[in-house]
């Protein structure tokens, strides 16, 4: 019996989701924890284990477009106009709520794999949150105040970066400029002697960038089913949440995706690398505090995730890696927005960013 095309979806998602679970419990690849070692600790390994991540999907996506194996312009990264106001606002509001929990949406569901109560909280605030923002409540103020503002990039080739560079100098470049940014992003990631010692940082950015290149393939040429089509996408993980919310509510009446193949995959991976490292314990918030923080932040971060049309993965490697413009704007947004929560969080004062550092664990 032929097994349908949404469910082989689901199975890849959720292979390419348990990578990147285990990347996280085994090999600390988290976006917030390396924000935060840059910003108060002065430590640039994980950001450039973040680095290395792009650089691997970067290239390994702008080989296979090359190649004519996925066609970037299905995607949701490259709209005939650039959503400006979302991006920033969008962006920025997910980098506070994401300093307010201390991860982001996939690092949620990798706390979730290691016991991690807190982030089923988590989980379900911005799942619910994400799906208001796409067809509820508060989607109806963002249909008001957030979508008219666009950006029309047409005269400049659209809204990727490599077409914007094959308009100005009327060629065709093919992968040029993505192989170009992911040789820097990689050279400036291992000229560093104490990341290249750091194995498992090194080994986990390798590894999430497979992931999303895999995504991208499994999507493109698994999924490219005429009878059964398919969206062309990879991982991302605020959409998704909300996607898994209803599937397991409406169960009868839902269809697998990709996205939450993903959601399951990562909590499994997780597991698995929590059970190796012999880290999983079950955990709790200790007060009534730390409870509103973490659901103020996963609203936060699912409302803004939707208007940024991704997270730190969905932008931040996902759509870097086909040279979305957004990438760049939102991924600015949401550092600022973390560094702005990590300020009030830790430093109990916005303008503390500015003046002396202090500490905080993730």
């Amino acid at each position: 019996m032929e097994m349908q095309t949404s469910v082989v979806m689901a199975l890849c998602g959720f292979a390419g989701g348990a990578a990147l679970g285990l990347a996280a419990r085994v090999g600390r690849f988290c976006t917030m924890g390396a924000l935060e070692d840059a910003f108060l600790g002065g430590d640039l390994r994980r950001l450039r284990s973040w680095a290395l991540a792009i650089a691997v999907a970067l290239a390994l996506t702008q080989i296979a477009v090359a190649l004519g194996h996925i066609d970037p312009a299905r995607s949701i990264y490259l709209p005939s106009t650039l959503p400006w106001l979302g991006a920033i606002a969008g962006g920025m509001m997910f980098g506070v709520g994401m300093a307010l929990v201390g991860t982001c949406g996939f690092g949620t569901l990798a706390r979730i794999g290691g016991g991690d109560l807190r982030s089923v909280v988590t989980f379900l605030v911005m799942a619910v949150s994400a799906y208001m923002a796409m067809r509820g409540v508060t989607g109806v103020l963002r249909q008001v105040l957030i979508d008219p503002f666009t950006l029309s990039l047409a005269s400049l080739g659209g809204t990727g970066l490599n077409d914007i560079l094959d308009t100005a100098l009327g060629l065709e470049t093919g992968a040029t400029l993505g192989l170009m940014i992911a040789g820097a992003l990689a050279l400036w990631a291992l000229r560093d002697s104490s990341f290249r010692a750091e194995t498992r940082l090194v080994v986990s950015g390798i590894a999430v960038g497979l992931a999303i290149t895999g995504g991208w393939l499994a999507t493109g040429l698994l999924g490219n089913n005429p009878f059964e089509p398919q969206k062309l996408e990879s991982f991302t993980f605020v959409r998704p949440l909300g996607d898994t919310l209803v599937y397991v509510m409406t169960y009868s009446g839902a269809t697998l995706t990709f996205g939450i193949g993903s959601v399951f995959g990562v909590i499994f991976g997780a597991v698995a690398g929590a059970l190796f490292k012999r880290e999983f314990r079950w955990e709790a918030c200790d007060d009534v505090r730390e409870l509103r923080r973490h659901m103020v932040g996963a609203f936060l971060m699912g409302t803004g995730g939707i208007l940024a049309f991704g997270c730190t993965i969905g932008q931040g490697i996902t759509a870097a890696s086909v040279l979305a413009v957004s990438a760049p704007l939102v991924m600015v947004s949401i550092a600022v927005g973390a560094r702005l929560g990590l300020a009030w969080l830790v430093e109990g004062s916005i303008m503390a960013m500015l003046g002396q550092r202090g500490s905080h664990g993730a």
